[in-house]
């Protein structure tokens, strides 16, 4: 008889994953970091102050915020699928809507709507298509998914370039145009529950009934929280300010980071280079820490990615032109921390309060951590109109990354209560 090769069958969580990672490459690209290359050239085109423009990223946040906890509760019901296919349109009207917007108006608007279709894109929903396929393998595997944020940061010389051989609005057009060919496909890849499928976490399979027996020991042995008890805890909300003043920081380095860099003296070039290198560098970090939360106590990786953040902001704070070497350390610093917060936070909420109300749980913590997202940029912004310049408020930054430190350290387990019912 011929020999017959079999193809080994890839189980299917991997592919939600790399699906995932592309959905989050895109999306994140457009909706988040591209922005800080439309900065300038919308302020030179229509007058309108830095603080005003900023405005449009706070507007985001303050919508993702409002949105998160029902994001969250509608992935859990629904499935992310759904949730994303109908999103990409609603980013598409926004970016279409930016690039005709005449007025401070319009230009909010076309944000509310981009952070509409954004939300279903974000984080909670991506990280609950993945979490409820693996356990063993949850920090590799939300690691590799959550890295699609960091490989955005290469559509920032996309965008300037596009800026440049055309101009911003035509820009817009073609990032949307770019969306509906791109990730309505990658949608249809998304899947709910392994369990409606025939698997359990991690590829198993119930061949038999011990082994259905054997996994059903091992689920209830997992951390099952409901929202309400999370609630009541004391985990939650330390991870939702640990969340928050994360974002505060980035959200305010990467919308300003272009404008800054330019403010000291370093080309658009160079700035957009920079900016690129952020969100890429993250990589290392929502890699590497997820990694590291699947061997080491997660509360002390999260702690450590902190400090990382803390001190990649002091570094910015004296970058000029006399000590640009100081761009290398910081790029290091911020890059590794930001994403090793984004890919240990997910695991670490996932170990706290397990994976059946995981989306409405991890929705609570991102919207009150989007009001970081709020806050960063228009306080950057606000600060250069009236001093001329980010010295002091990169100063600031930095040591607030003292609470997110201590909060993440000084979590405790919280009770199991659907395991504490069932005894």
């Amino acid at each position: 008889m011929p020999l017959r090769w079999e193809t080994p069958k890839v189980f299917y969580g991997w592919w939600i994953v790399v699906a995932s990672f592309l959905i989050a490459t895109y999306a994140g690209g457009v909706a988040f970091y591209g922005f800080t290359a439309f900065f300038e050239p919308i302020a030179n085109e229509t007058g309108w102050s830095y603080t005003q423009i900023s405005l449009a990223a706070s507007i985001r946040g303050l919508e993702m915020s409002l949105l998160s906890p029902l994001v969250g509760i509608l992935a859990d019901r629904w499935g992310p699928k759904r949730l994303v296919f109908s999103g990409v349109f609603v980013m598409v009207a926004g970016l279409l809507l930016l690039g005709t917007a005449q007025s401070l108006t319009m230009f909010y608007l076309a944000f509310a709507l981009l952070a509409l279709g954004a939300s279903t894109c974000s984080v909670t929903v991506l990280m609950t298509a993945v979490t409820n396929w693996f356990r063993s393998k949850m920090g590799l595997a939300s690691g590799i998914a959550i890295c699609g944020f960091g490989f955005s940061g290469l559509l920032i010389p996309v965008a300037v370039n596009l800026i440049t051989v055309y101009d911003w609005r035509m820009a817009v057009n073609i990032l949307a145009l770019g969306m509906l060919f791109l990730l309505l496909p990658l949608s249809l890849f998304l899947r709910h529950h392994p369990e409606q499928y025939g698997y359990f976490p991690d590829g198993r399979k119930p061949n038999a009934a011990a082994s259905l027996d054997e996994l059903g020991a091992k689920q209830v042995n997992e951390a099952e929280i409901r929202v309400k008890p999370a609630l009541k805890s004391g985990a939650l909300w330390r991870l939702a300010l640990s969340r928050m003043y994360q974002m505060m920081v980035v959200g305010a380095v990467s919308t300003h980071i272009m404008p800054y860099l330019s403010s000291i003296g370093i080309s658009r070039s160079r700035s957009s280079l920079v900016a690129m290198l952020i969100p890429l560098i993250s990589v290392f970090g929502r890699l590497g820490f997820g990694l590291l939360g699947d061997k080491f106590n997660k509360r002390l990786v999260a702690s450590a990615s902190f400090v990382l953040i803390g001190a990649g902001a002091l570094c910015l704070a004296y970058i000029s032109l006399t000590n640009i070497w100081l761009i290398v350390l910081f790029l290091v610093l911020m890059g590794t921390g930001y994403g090793g917060t984004n890919g240990i936070l997910p695991p670490l909420g996932r170990e706290y309060f397990g994976r059946t109300h995981f989306g409405s749980i991890y929705g609570l913590m991102e919207g009150i951590g989007t009001i970081g997202g709020i806050i960063g940029p228009a306080i950057a912004g606000w600060a250069y109109d009236n001093w001329n310049s980010y010295y002091t408020v990169w100063l600031w930054l930095a040591g607030l990354m003292v609470v997110p430190v201590i909060s993440v350290f000084t979590i405790t387990p919280i009770e199991n209560t659907d395991t504490k019912n069932q005894s």
